[in-house]
This record gives C-alpha cells, structure tokens and sequence, in this order.
C-alpha cells in the first residue's frame, strides 16, 4: 500500500535555510513542499491557502514569531500540524512553541533523516521529541499552575491506571519502558495513553507531558530558577 504524500510548508525567515529545507525534502516521494514562508505571518496566510500537512516553523521569526504562528494556525487550521525548529535543543522557545500546539521540534543541526522521520511522526499525530528530551525541557522551563498534586485528575475521570501510565509517560518513559513496568501489554498501554488524551483534551505526548508539571503531578527534579 502506497503511502500518502506530506505536503510540507517551510516557515523560516533566512532563504538559504528554506532552499537547504526544500532541497532535502523535494527528492523525496514521500513530500509534497507546497510553499516557502519568510515569517509566521505569511506562514499563517499561506497554510489558510494551501492547506499543508505539517508547517516546519523556524520558532524565532520577524513580524509574527514561530510561537504565536502556531497558536494562530491551531486555531485556523487546526488539522495541520507544526514542527518547531531551533537553533539550540535546550530553548525556552522550543516549550512554548510545544504549549502552543507544536507536535514536535528539532535543532536546526539535525540530519536530513531526523527531519524527515520527524515530518512523518508529527503527520501521523505523535510527538517528535525524544521522551527523556522532552522531559528535560519541561523540567527546565514549566511551572506548575497550582499546587495540588494529590488529586491531579480531579475533574477529568481518569482512572488509577491512566494516572500511573501518564505519571511514567511525564518521567521520560517511553511505550515500551512503561510496558515492562506495570507488567502490562504494549497495545494497552497505547489504550490508556489514547484514553488520557481524550480525557485530558491533549493532542500528543508532549501536551499531556507539558499538563502533568503543570497539574503537579509531577515536579521537576532540579531547583535552578529560570
């Protein structure tokens, strides 16, 4: 079975980034790079016209930065899907383009491979961060909104069980390591984890990461101040 094209926008505001971007990605069968965009603004306008798959959205841009681009674009379009990139991997921006919809991101020093296996994941609804990565960032960078971690899922009607498999999933565990954990199966863990979604109102593991330090289910293990 043939898979789907990926029509692909690139928002970044230097043009040798966007050509390099399109030459990686053109050659390639599995993209579709429909447009260029040279700030969040026109990233915005043109994903309103063309209706890409999944925008790769530089986080630092003039007139509308990649942050608030994405914000725009989970309202305006919301079946498209962002990959955030940055220049550093340890970024505040990076966590805010994450609470702001983003599925993902990647430092700009990535290889041709990693983009595309990350504009893959991302386009089928998961989160291209590495979950010990991802982790490490919301550590950094998230507070907790309040302090009432004894009863994280009050008004959510999670079970103890989804509880558990979200506490290990904001640790840094991956599917499989949380598998071996509770001594269950892969595929029910993936149930609870689509369970967990839909009770919490998230899209992807990086949002439910991002709502378990920010409930206090969850606490960063550093104390350095931001």
């Amino acid at each position: 079975m043939t898979e789907p094209v990926i029509r692909v926008l690139i928002a970044d505001d230097q043009p040798l980034v966007r050509r390099g971007l399109s030459l990686i990605l053109s050659p390639n069968a599995s993209f579709d790079v429909v447009g260029e965009a040279e700030d969040g603004a026109r990233a915005v306008a043109l994903a309103r016209e063309l209706r890409p798959d999944v925008v790769v959205m530089d986080v630092r841009m003039p007139v509308l930065d990649g942050i608030s681009a994405t914000r725009e674009l989970a309202a305006a379009v919301p079946g498209c899907r962002v990959l955030a990139l940055s220049t550093f991997d340890l970024d505040e921006y990076v966590v805010g383009a994450l609470r702001a919809g983003a599925c993902g991101f990647l430092p700009k020093d990535s290889s041709p491979e990693d983009l595309a296996a990350a504009i893959r994941t991302v386009h089928a609804g998961d989160a291209a961060v590495a979950p010990r990565l991802l982790t490490r960032l919301i550590a950094a960078y998230v507070r907790p909104h309040s302090a009432a971690p004894q009863t994280p899922a009050d008004g959510n009607g999670l079970t103890p069980r989804e509880v558990e498999v979200w506490r290990l999933m904001a640790t840094g565990l991956d599917n499989a390591e949380i598998s071996r954990t509770l001594e269950i199966s892969l595929s029910t863990v993936k149930n609870h984890i689509t369970g967990l979604f839909d009770k919490l109102a998230v899209r992807d593991r990086a949002q439910a990461v991002i709502a378990a330090y920010e409930s206090g289910l969850v606490t960063a293990r550093t104390t350095q101040d931001g």
